[in-house]
């Protein structure tokens, strides 16, 4: 349809509009040139009129004087003279006016009966073939759509077969299955007694308390909280719903599969990116060297267009990676996302320690352990802590000087001014990038190139004392 149908009836269309010009432009030449010889003809015509003013005039004085007895002979001449000067003057006017006037209406008979004749002509034949055209055009687009419509047929018999085969208890055990919490119902409150250490009486109307049967003492495991059963409970806690852009709502074989696609994807895109700025380039140098070509400053914003969807592209398949290796089992848990995360990378005030307890001192914030379980909890694996939702903070392994003021306004980066000094916690893995903390805890990527970076082997204190030399 687009090349055969569409195009064609373009391609033609232009060429009727050359043709069409071409005939108006010959019929205003054809009015032009008989507008040209009225003009002439109009002209001479003044002309003759003139000379036979003149030549009346002339009759007029001559008479005068030949019958005044007081003229002189010499005055009479002359008037005699005149008038025969202007009497030829009118004679060639005359003359000069009836050739134009044959002329004019020779050239008018030639344009209405032959030129313009012509050129109407011609606009009907290019009109019929236009009609033509386009009756063979309405042809050809019956005939694509005859041959698209059993395609078109054959899906929408496909669609309506899928539809018939939805299987709502399979979709719905499909559900169960990807969202199903996994714990186990809890059990049996037991009973427990506080009288055994009370003296009894053999009174009947003592109450005995049951006792557990085989002496069997209530097992501390089956206690649980309030915050545990509102985690157990489906009602009591909004489940998170699944992340769509790490595909981690699906099985790990087909996470890696959608992944690695994307990573692929994203790859040919970047590589399109890095073609088009090499062109772009040779193409800025070749007007460099020849400025008659054009101005190379033009191509400096697409050149920094295409600079940043390449930055973007690799920021998106640095993270993709991640993912990627998180799910072969090649980095850790906590990933790595790098300035064009989704959520920008903020360092939590208080950790909660081994122990429990919580700190708010930021020394002791990057001093301290990561965080394990608490080996109690080993054994209640249908409880959720929410804190595995959180990162640990990374060490700090430097610290760096702003060489220049960095806005930060992508998600994932981070503001700084100049001179300011940040810590490092994870260096620049050959993507410009490097991964800062500032003394507030916030943290995020800035420009490897905008800071001046020094390694230190203790975390905040050497960092500390440098920063204090510095300033």
């Amino acid at each position: 349809m687009g090349h055969k149908v569409y195009g064609e009836l373009m391609r033609y269309s232009q060429d009727l509009k050359s043709e069409r010009k071409q005939h108006l432009q010959e019929g205003r030449k054809a009015q032009q040139y008989l507008d040209q010889c009225w003009k002439q003809m109009d002209n001479s015509k003044k002309k003759f009129e003139r000379e036979c003013k003149e030549a009346e005039k002339s009759q007029i004085s001559y008479d005068r004087l030949d019958n005044d007895i007081n003229a002189t002979k010499s005055e009479v001449e002359k008037a005699k003279s005149q008038l025969y000067l202007r009497t030829h003057s009118a004679d060639e006017s005359k003359n000069e006016y009836a050739a134009q006037l044959q002329n004019f209406n020779g050239e008018q008979w030639k344009h209405f009966n032959v030129a313009i004749p012509q050129i109407f002509k011609n606009l009907q034949d290019m009109d019929e073939r236009r009609t033509v055209k386009l009756g063979e055009t309405y042809r050809s687009f019956a005939d694509v759509e005859r041959r698209v419509v059993p395609i078109i047929s054959k899906c929408l018999e496909g669609m309506v077969t899928a539809a018939k085969a939805v299987d709502q208890r399979k979709d719905s055990a499909i559900v169960v299955e990807s969202f199903k919490s996994g714990f186990e119902p809890p059990g049996d409150y037991p009973f427990e007694d506080y009288s055994q250490n009370l003296s009894r009486t053999g009174s009947d109307n003592t109450i005995s308390t049951p006792k557990n049967e085989g002496g069997v003492k209530p097992d501390p495991k089956h206690s649980i909280s309030k915050t545990a059963k509102n985690k157990l409970w489906l009602f009591g806690k909004k489940p998170k719903a699944p992340s769509l852009e790490d595909f981690s709502h699906l099985p790990p074989e087909q996470r890696r599969k959608r992944l690695q696609a994307r990573i692929d994807e994203l790859s040919k895109e970047l590589q399109k990116e890095v073609d088009q700025r090499d062109a772009l380039n040779k193409m800025k140098d070749v007007y460099e060297k020849n400025p008659q070509m054009g101005d190379p400053q033009s191509l400096q914003p697409k050149i920094s267009e295409t600079m940043c969807n390449m930055e973007k592209l690799r920021s998106e398949i640095h993270k993709n990676e991640s993912w990627l290796s998180e799910v072969e089992g090649k980095v850790s848990t906590r990933g790595d996302r790098r300035p064009s995360a989704d959520v920008n990378h903020h360092a939590p005030h208080g950790r909660e320690s081994p122990e429990g307890s919580y700190t708010d001192v930021p020394n002791q914030e990057h001093r301290s352990p990561p965080h394990q379980p608490d080996p109690r909890q080993a054994h209640q694996p249908d409880e959720f802590d929410d804190e595995f939702d959180d990162d640990d903070p990374l060490p700090v392994i430097g610290h760096c000087k702003a060489l220049y003021s960095f806005s930060g306004q992508n998600e994932g980066t981070l503001l700084m001014k100049e001179n300011e000094v940040l810590y490092i916690i994870e260096e620049d893995k050959g993507d410009g990038w490097t991964r800062a903390r500032k003394q507030s805890g916030e943290e995020g990527y800035v420009p490897t190139s905008y800071v001046e970076i020094a390694m230190e082997k203790n975390s905040k204190g050497l960092a500390m004392m440098n920063a204090a030399s510095w300033m």
